[in-house]
């Protein structure tokens, strides 16, 4: 990364209003108004900025200013990192599947399972609103009676991960 010119060392501080910063020759562009958040949103937490039904939301896991609003979403049953911004070219950027930003879940599932069991989430499944592929899918830890599947997707359909796996018949405990 290069700040003016420069190659840039940990602490060097930018004024975002003058400097020209740019990482492999790309010039990043510096806006002080927008704002990006990573944000571990817990189990429990809806993704959504308000809630009829009164549950936590991701809005109260940011400051209230500048308003930022989330990147994809996260069911209420599972957690992990979530981008809230008001950089809409970024938002785009990340959630449009045209292009391609490959998503990585981590999914557990009460059962011991084999590669051959999850082979067809790379080879795509039909679901109720169409086909799904995933990029990749592995088991990451296996034990007698669970394991951890990695599955990594480049769209975000509701609820896509837990009906691929449904799909398959085989039940995610989070």
């Amino acid at each position: 990364m290069h700040v003016d010119g420069n190659l840039a060392s940990v602490g060097d501080r930018v004024d975002p209003s003058t400097a020209i910063v740019e990482i492999d020759g790309v010039r990043l562009p510096l806006d002080p108004e927008q704002v990006t958040w990573l944000v571990y949103k817990p189990v429990g937490v809806v993704t959504t900025m308000s809630d009829p039904q009164g549950r936590p939301t991701v809005r109260d896991l940011v400051p209230p200013e500048p308003v930022t609003n989330p990147v994809g979403r996260l069911d209420l049953h599972s957690e992990g990192l979530l981008l809230m911004t008001n950089d809409g070219a970024l938002a785009n950027a990340v959630t449009h599947p045209r292009y391609g930003v490959p998503k990585t879940y981590q999914v557990l599932v009460p059962r011991r399972l084999a590669p051959a069991d999850i082979a067809p989430l790379a080879a795509g499944v039909n679901l109720d609103d169409g086909p799904a592929r995933a990029r990749s899918a592995r088991i990451v830890t296996s034990a007698k009676d669970r394991c951890v599947v990695e599955i990594v997707l480049t769209e975000g359909r509701k609820r896509e991960v837990r009906r691929m796996f449904d799909v398959l018949g085989i039940p995610i405990t989070s």
